[in-house]
């Protein structure tokens, strides 16, 4: 389940849902205000779509979550006050689907900065913040000491990528250039963490790990055939179709 978007910011939600995809998981459904429903289904007609009662912004989170394998939120859904509740609602109810994967990027990491005593209801929950994102919500405190306290797992989004995970483990990616600094690449990533989170590897710090390694790959792979200021986040979804997403054996 991908919860994203809102009127003009459709194309998060696009990149993301078919990253989501085109990284192993069996099916993708979308939570999208009705403005929006025509949009991702003429541009990934794949999609399963569940509407939200408004027609222009996220005020309501989705039923039944505990069905879904894995969840993300945030590409695009913008900080209205509807938007900010509905997302404390969805914090709400994870007490119903504790063991689910649940991946905030975005909006919803610009929500939690502004709701900062929300932090404790995304206990378990995957953070994706590049570094001014990370600096709103935590200023200057050690990454580190952040997942372990909030029981987070951080990816902390740079040039070369770091994962925390709150038991302490961390992972330092070395795939990826400057080139994918570039619009709607973190969305990119949010889906692909939530393709690989949805296939419920028993170890989701190795899955997160992998996620960031395979979105740094597909930059690498794309430099060698255009140039890096040409590349841009929709060749990343295409180049995923080229990537095999296997968990190591060791």
């Amino acid at each position: 389940m991908l919860i994203a978007g809102a009127y003009g910011r459709m194309g998060c939600a696009i990149l993301a849902a078919r990253a989501a995809l085109r990284s192993g998981c069996g099916l993708v459904s979308v939570h999208l205000p009705w403005c929006c429903v025509n949009a991702m289904q003429a541009a990934f007609p794949e999609a399963m779509v569940s509407i939200d009662p408004s027609e222009d912004i996220f005020t309501t989170p989705p039923p039944q979550l505990e069905q879904y394998t894995a969840i993300a939120a945030g590409p695009g859904l913008g900080t209205d006050e509807l938007t900010c509740q509905a997302l404390h609602d969805l914090l709400m109810n994870r007490r119903h689907y504790t063991n689910t994967p649940l991946i905030l990027d975005a909006d919803a990491l610009n929500i939690l900065a502004l709701h900062f005593d929300w932090l404790s209801l995304a206990s378990g929950a995957i953070i994706t913040p590049h570094a001014r994102e990370y600096q709103r919500l935590f200023s200057s405190a050690n990454p580190a000491d952040v997942a372990r306290r909030y029981n987070l797992t951080i990816v902390a989004k740079s040039h070369h990528t770091h994962v925390y995970a709150p038991d302490g483990r961390e992972y330092e990616n070395t795939t990826g250039n400057a080139g994918m600094a570039t619009a709607g690449s973190g969305d990119v990533l949010t889906g692909i963490l939530l393709g690989i989170t949805a296939q419920k590897n028993s170890d989701l710090f190795q899955s997160v790990c992998l996620g960031v390694k395979i979105h740094g790959k597909i930059g690498d792979r794309l430099v060698q055939k255009q140039s890096e200021s040409g590349l841009i986040a929709s060749d990343m979804v295409e180049e995923l179709k080229y990537i095999s997403v296997e968990f190591p054996t060791d």
